[in-house]
């Protein structure tokens, strides 16, 4: 292993923190940030420590914002009648991105995770509660977690808690991809590709 000077040492330690970012593209990263003029690094110093000060999570839906409550959640033009709830903030940016959806998110931050010693108290449920109890105009709550053992397991759990309450619970299809071929797709993907087929 390369022996650097304290300070690169310490800037290819901090950027291999990051998910995903193994030492070798941290050094590439620390690198190509040394490359940078000292305004350019600056620049991008700056814009770090003002995102870290100045975005929070909206009160209403958890959503990260500058503003509180969030665009969304301030939008006089959103459907009411529909909430969206999703992992993290990056699925309402995704989902966004479609312009298809016009209801409003409520944002977890997380999915019950019993092997990881993440439970139900660990994640933005409860001000989900908390927002269908005092909301007369919430009629479904579209569940968009994750296909994966934890987003199913997180669905399958607020599906309980909201049924009785008298709200359409739904959940987001999945199943074989836009240009996929079937012969190629698994078989638990398959199955679910035929449990939500629909009428045409």
């Amino acid at each position: 292993m390369p022996v650097y000077p304290d300070p690169l040492e310490r800037l290819v330690s901090e950027l291999s923190r990051f998910a995903g970012i193994g030492r070798k593209t941290a050094q590439q990263l620390a690198f190509q940030i040394l490359a940078m003029s000292d305004e350019e690094a600056g620049g991008l110093a700056d814009a770090i420590v003002t995102a870290k000060k100045e975005l929070r999570h909206c009160s209403v839906c958890g959503n990260l914002t500058d503003l509180d409550p969030c665009a969304i959640c301030g939008d006089l033009a959103r459907d009411v009648n529909m909430i969206c709830v999703v992992e993290s903030p990056k699925d309402v940016i995704a989902i966004e991105k479609m312009r298809e959806y016009k209801g409003l998110y409520h944002v977890l931050h997380g999915v019950i995770a019993p092997m990881s010693g993440i439970g139900p108290e660990d994640i933005n449920i409860e001000s989900l509660i908390i927002r269908l109890r005092e909301s007369d105009s919430v009629a479904e709550v579209i569940l968009a977690t994750n296909p994966n053992i934890e987003g199913e397991a997180t669905a399958m759990y607020l599906a309980r808690l909201i049924k009785p309450a008298g709200i359409r619970v739904t959940r987001i299809a999945y199943g074989v991809p836009i240009g996929g071929d079937i012969e190629y797709t698994d078989g638990v993907t398959l199955a679910k590709a035929i449990e939500g087929r629909r009428e045409l």
